[in-house]
């Protein structure tokens, strides 16, 4: 959408097609620093319409609140005008327009008085809250610019103090549980501090307090103005007059009372830091001479806390306008809060420094006795933090500019924070190019720019893609083999689809910010998309794979990633019974013991014997799953862990709990434990579907054993999968032994999972590899057994010992028209085409050189045994393929 913002020439234009009048553009326009002018398109749509024909009918008296500043007034006259061109229709007169325009023209501007207007205009005027909605803009920019401000201030405020900055360790764990937007204090803060020479230990609570704070005002800052675009840039509803009031006053109250209150907080904390500045001051005359000016001019606690009292009694008064403008005032207040926290910090980091040049200064217009002065020792240099040497130099270079060094060279106290008040005065001509400034420190630090990845990434470098490829083509061969189907979906889907099918983990689905008018979420594995295409498409069979990457906001261990990719096969559709679980778990086993890792085991239960155990522990069916969610920790907890957890937060008495743990304790061979399961007096066999999961199993375990696979499976009661939308049998394979990467692959039965997205439900069941796990196994192995991992399948280098290109290019060419894997080097040294062919394990080596070309031969060495053997020009292809073939 266009921007109703200031151009190039200070105008912001209002009225046309698609633009939106921002809260910055409002503020250059109040603070006189841009002119409006209403687009032509608008002006002749007014025009064309009825309302220039239509006689004032109404009138209506404009009064300006007496204490709204000038900024204010016109603020509100610049959302008036832009509402009346966004509502007006047939009722509206281009002549009011006019009349508004020229107001705003006006230093001070013009008071309209009684105007005669339309009915329609009286309803616009009436209803477009302008007042507040003006204010609210203003607060808006104020703030925003002040959650840049405040930040650059206080890190100067450290420095100066020499203040312990270890809170701004702060770092994302990744876990969901710490404050993105403290994060993002500690990170600003460690860019503006990095390199600092001065921070030390002092401790204090103005300091400590920061990232929660400043965190704070930027939260709020974030929620005012996505509220303040809507105020500015919504319609009026063109009601008849007298009709009643839509609330619109108390939504801003609603919207403005945190703002008010993290406002406070932001001027307190500055206050505080403002003071420790004036004592950290060494020079006794310079803190001195500032403190003083500092007490007159800058705003005090008392003065907060009276805003604080006019804010409230506004409020209990249900004065909106005056509230909101009392908020404009305290806005101010906290604004020249920090620029005086500002101006101490300087004073303290540098006011020494630019006071002692010449022999003879001037403090505040005192004269020190040159003759009294001593030899000074030569200072140890003071080393800022790179964001806040530039931010210092900003200052240097705008006193210098302004001339605020007199010709001896000393250095006006007064003229120096009358400058600084200027030069961060946010009507002043600079204050935007400071703030950009400051921003650019912030965003293109040198220590921010390091490249790093995500946590929970990784990179695929040339090594890693050719085992990434070795594994892909395994796994695609298996399936393959069984009739699969590749099918592909989109990384992300609707919210509304990913969610209640994860159980717990649900809290782990990575949701995207920029949602476009929808609420969408990342994929979190292939199993719910595939289900949703099922539904979606009709579809009653079908055998699929699919590969693809996935995400879970999780905070990963070692050998876990939150980006990763997952290797699904799935069987959807009426089969004989127990046919697909068996291909599935046999799918597994052929993918394994091809990839060939190590030692394994599938670990493998029933999701219904595991309901009926639950039922005859006595838990009641609605904690079912959640029950599950705790089972399904035993890998990575201990028994008494989990224990607690089911009973103290989960409600389950120590009885049932108990109960539980003799059952899940059972582990060991398919047909001894389901042989045991099934004995006479067995709890199991008094419950129906506990009776089903083992007639399954029989049938399952039966298959497996026929096909010489089940010496893999353990059947372990413990296992649960935490996901909800497995319905029968339930496996995960893991490695036995050194290898300990958890979980590598696992999988289950869920027949409803089709029917939640359509009317028709379809029995599934599926397998899913991670295969990161794989990689970093395959990896590991082919560095225990010292095996360089080939990068590439070049077969032939093809290397030309001088500078001829196009005679290089004719013989690579006629290589990969033969379809042989061959790259190219043109270089004069004999070792540089050696050692390319070694360090990329390429097998030949094709060499060409002045004395080759004259003899119409080419050399063909062969790197694995050294020799070397002369063939002709012509034969260069046959004689390759022969090779390569043998």
């Amino acid at each position: 959408m266009a921007d109703g913002g200031e151009t190039t020439s200070g105008v912001v234009m209002l009225g046309g097609k698609g633009s939106s009048l921002t809260p910055s553009s409002l503020y250059a326009v109040s603070a006189g620093s841009a002119r409006v002018r209403v687009d032509s398109s608008a002006r002749d749509r007014l025009a064309s319409s009825s309302g220039d024909l239509i006689s004032p009918t109404a009138g209506f008296h404009f009064s300006f609140p007496g204490y709204f500043t000038d900024v204010e007034t016109r603020a509100y006259l610049t959302v008036l005008l832009n509402k009346l061109l966004l509502s007006g229709c047939s009722g509206t007169r281009t002549a009011l327009v006019d009349v508004i325009l020229d107001s705003l023209s006006s230093v001070p501007c013009k008071d309209f008085g009684h105007l005669a207007v339309t009915d329609e205009e009286v309803c616009i005027l009436g209803k477009a809250h302008s007042h507040l909605y003006g204010t609210c803009a203003l607060l808006d920019h104020m703030s925003t610019a002040l959650s840049t401000m405040v930040d650059v201030v206080a890190a100067l405020s450290c420095e100066a103090n020499k203040a312990d900055v270890a809170v701004f360790n702060l770092m994302d764990s990744g876990d969901g549980f710490v404050s993105k937007d403290e994060i993002g204090v500690a990170s600003d803060f460690r860019v503006l501090l990095n390199g600092s020479k001065l921070v030390g230990e002092v401790e204090s609570g103005a300091i400590s307090s920061i990232p929660k704070v400043h965190a704070s005002l930027r939260r709020v800052v974030k929620s005012v103005h996505s509220e303040v675009r809507v105020y500015l840039n919504s319609l009026v509803r063109i009601q008849k007059v007298g009709s009643t009031a839509d609330g619109a006053a108390d939504d801003v109250v609603d919207v403005l009372f945190p703002l008010a209150r993290v406002l406070l907080r932001i001027g307190k904390s500055s206050l505080c830091r403002a003071k420790m500045n004036l004592d950290s001051i060494a020079a006794d005359d310079l803190k001195s001479s500032l403190t003083g000016m500092f007490e007159k001019d800058c705003i005090g606690m008392d003065d907060l806390e009276n805003e604080k009292k006019a804010l409230n009694d506004a409020d209990i008064d249900g004065d909106f306008e005056n509230f909101v403008h009392e908020l404009y005032v305290l806005c101010g207040f906290v604004w020249k809060v920090v620029v005086w926290e500002a101006i101490t910090a300087f004073v303290a980091l540098e006011g020494s420094e630019l006071s002692e040049k010449g022999k003879d200064e001037e403090i505040n217009g005192v004269q020190a006795d040159g003759k009294s002065e001593k030899k000074k020792k030569k200072k140890k240099k003071k080393v800022l933090g790179r964001g806040s040497t530039v931010v210092v130099q900003l200052i240097k270079d705008r006193f210098q500019m302004n001339g605020a060094t007199d010709g001896d060279n000393s250095v006006s106290l007064e003229k120096l924070v009358k400058d600084i008040l200027l030069f961060l005065d946010t009507r002043g001509t600079d204050f935007e190019h400071f703030l950009n400034k400051v921003k650019d420190i912030v965003e293109s630090n040198e220590s921010r720019r390091l490249p790093k990845l995500a946590k929970g990434t990784r990179d695929f470098g040339a090594e890693q893609m050719a085992v990434r490829k070795k594994a892909f083509s395994i796994v695609t061969g298996v399936f393959a083999k069984h009739g699969a189907t590749s099918l592909d979906t989109p990384v992300f889907e609707l919210r509304e689809t990913l969610m209640g099918k994860y159980g717990e983990d649900s809290k782990l689905i990575y949701d995207l910010a920029d949602q476009g008018g929808e609420l969408c979420s990342l994929r979190y594995d292939l199993t719910v998309p595939f289900a949703r295409h099922m539904a979606m498409n009709g579809l009653t069979s079908l055998k699929r794979d699919h590969i693809a990457k996935v995400y879970r906001r999780d905070n990963p261990a070692k050998g876990r990633y939150r980006e990763f990719y997952q290797c699904d096969f799935d069987v959807a559709g009426p089969s004989v019974r127990m046919g697909p679980d068996y291909e599935v778990i046999e799918i597994l086993t052929e993918l394994l013991d091809k990839l060939n890792l190590g030692d394994y085991e599938i670990k493998l239960n029933h999701r219904k014997l595991l309901d009926g155990m639950l039922e005859i522990c006595g838990v009641p069916s609605e904690k079912f799953r959640t029950i599950c969610s705790s089972i399904d920790k035993l890998d990575k907890q201990s028994f008494e862990q989990i224990r607690m957890e089911m009973v103290e937060e989960k409600g389950l008495t120590a009885e049932m709990a108990d109960h539980i743990g003799s059952f899940v304790k059972e582990r060991g061979s398919p047909m001894e434990l389901l042989s045991k399961l099934r004995q006479k007096g067995s709890k199991f066999l008094e419950n129906e579907g506990s009776v089903n999961a083992l007639n399954d199993l029989e049938i399952l375990f039966n298959a497996l054993e026929k096909s010489q696979c089940i010496d893999k499976v353990v059947f372990d009661l413990s296992l649960a999968r935490g996901l909800d939308y497995y319905t029968g049998v339930i496996f995960e394979a893991v490695f036995k032994g050194e290898t300990q990467v958890g979980t590598i692959a696992a999988g289950g039965r869920y027949d409803n999972l089709v029917g939640m997205f359509g009317t028709k439900q379809v029995p599934a069941v599926g397998v899913s590899l991670g295969i990161e796990r794989v990689l970093a196994i395959m990896e590991q192995l082919q560095k225990d057994q010292n095996q360089k991992i080939r990068a590439t399948e070049t077969q032939v280098l093809v290397g030309f010992l001088g500078d001829d290109l196009p005679l290089t290019a004719q013989l690579v060419k006629e290589l990969w028209d033969a379809d042989v894997k061959a790259e190219f080097m043109v270089h004069k040294r004999m070792d540089k085409h050696i050692g390319y062919v070694k360090e990329n394990q390429i097998p030949w080596l094709v060499l060409v050189g002045e004395r080759e070309l004259s003899e119409g031969v080419v050399k063909l060495k062969n790197m694995e045994n050294g020799k070397e053997e002369a063939v002709p020009r012509s034969a260069m292809v046959q004689e390759l393929l022969n090779r390569l073939k043998g």
